[in-house]
């Protein structure tokens, strides 16, 4: 039985390794393929801007080439998150896509801060668009080659199980909403009211300000491990319905890139053994692997019942507790 429950335990980790590997080279695929896609989407906007001279569609092929850059440090995080762990990176590299993620957001602002200059400059200074027509043909390229690189990268985000690339796809879809926004220049110039094109390029400066912060929020909450209140309340349903488990406590998680940690303490009868005490914990960590999409690792703790929770693990009660270790602490001081 010890023996099936260890060749278990060593296929859990087998099964974690090879998805890790599997995880990054299709986050890589999506990302390369949305890359290509964008570019070529921002290529045709900005040959058509160079024609007609709109500065609603160059904030919006701004954007759109700002967006495609976004995907390569992405790209970059994945390829070092595949890297094993070693005595200097304990836990690997998977919060490389959180620094990934803070250089996105550079990014963002940074076109924000362009596409507002280039506008508030024709605003003051208003030159009128020509080539109307093909301007609105460009805007139209820009929605529907954004909505289908939205699309794309949502499904395989939720496939995947990537926030990154889900909300990578979400912004994707805000640009193609922008890309429409340059419509309305081109129809205030065809009315005879050209400075709604600036006008129309401020409000897209605008649009990307709040995307970029909510980007920032979704990344700086990662950075300082925030984590989604719903699944730590799985979790401890998921610890607390495994046999000989009569309490969950101290539920903590993260998330490490696309992967989540977890801690947990579970309180087993306080006369089991050592080695039944083992075998729930194990069980555990199996049943919050296969309850939980894209769980990395478990760390479980197995309290007694009768100390279980933070309060027993606090220094003061360990020194009561552990008397020996504490006399032994104090001599070595």
């Amino acid at each position: 039985m010890a023996e099936r429950r260890s060749s278990r335990a060593g296929e859990d980790a087998i099964a974690s390794t090879s998805n890790r590997e599997a995880y990054a080279k299709e986050a890589t695929r999506v990302l390369l393929l949305s890359l290509a896609g964008m570019m070529l989407t921002a290529g045709v906007q900005a040959v058509i801007c160079f024609y007609s001279g709109s500065v609603a569609l160059m904030a919006d092929t701004i954007h759109n080439f700002g967006d495609a850059l976004t995907s390569i440090p992405l790209w970059i995080a994945f390829m070092l998150a595949r890297r094993a762990p070693t005595k200097r990176f304990t836990y690997g590299l998977g919060r490389v896509e959180d620094l990934a993620g803070l250089f996105i957001v550079a990014v963002i602002l940074a076109s924000a801060g362009v596409a507002g200059y280039q506008s508030v400059l024709r605003l003051l200074n208003p030159v009128e668009p020509t080539h109307l027509g093909i301007t609105a043909l460009a805007a139209i390229i820009g929605f529907l080659g954004n909505e289908m690189i939205a699309g794309y990268r949502i499904r395989m985000g939720r496939k995947l199980g990537s926030a990154a690339l889900v909300a990578d796809g979400q912004h994707a879809r805000m640009d193609g909403i922008t890309s429409l926004a340059v419509l309305a220049g081109v129809a205030g110039a065809w009315l005879g009211f050209p400075l709604l094109d600036p006008l129309v390029g401020i409000g897209i400066t605008i649009m990307i300000l709040f995307i970029a912060w909510e980007s920032a929020k979704l990344v700086f909450t990662r950075m300082l491990d925030g984590i989604e209140p719903e699944l730590i309340d799985r979790i401890t349903q998921t610890a607390k319905s495994v046999p000989g488990v009569s309490e969950v406590t101290e539920v903590m998680a993260r998330w490490s890139g696309h992967e989540l940690r977890i801690e947990l303490s579970v309180a087993v009868g306080g006369d089991m053994t050592v080695q039944n005490g083992h075998r729930i914990a194990q069980e555990v960590n199996h049943a919050l692997l296969h309850a939980l999409e894209h769980v990395g690792t478990v760390y479980v703790h197995v309290d007694p019942e009768e100390a279980a929770g933070p309060e027993f693990h606090t220094h003061e009660t360990l020194d009561r507790g552990c008397p020996a270790a504490a006399a032994l602490l104090d001599k070595s001081g």
